[in-house]
């Protein structure tokens, strides 16, 4: 998380926000959702499509969030990958 200035001064300043989102496969298609963003999700044929339609919806949920007056979440979720041996 961090701003970034896009004039001298303080107008002009936008907060840059990252938040953790999740893809699943499906035979169908790719699914993301933001943990930290219930009811906000994405899909797409592609993973790529899939993670740029979730972007999209990121920054209309936030700003759905911002014109009714509700707080925006701060993210907070992380992932990572766990190797584990398995069982043949």
């Amino acid at each position: 998380m961090g701003q970034r200035h896009e004039t001298g001064g303080t107008e002009g300043v936008k907060e840059e926000m990252r938040y953790t989102i999740v893809i699943e496969e499906s035979p169908a298609n790719f699914a993301v959702y933001a943990p930290d963003l219930p009811g906000c999700v994405a899909t797409g044929a592609t993973r790529e499509e899939a993670v740029s339609e979730m972007r999209r919806a990121i920054l209309f949920h936030i700003e759905s969030l911002r014109e009714h007056g509700e707080p925006v979440p701060e993210p907070h979720c992380t992932a990572t990958i766990v190797d584990v041996a398995a069982a043949r």
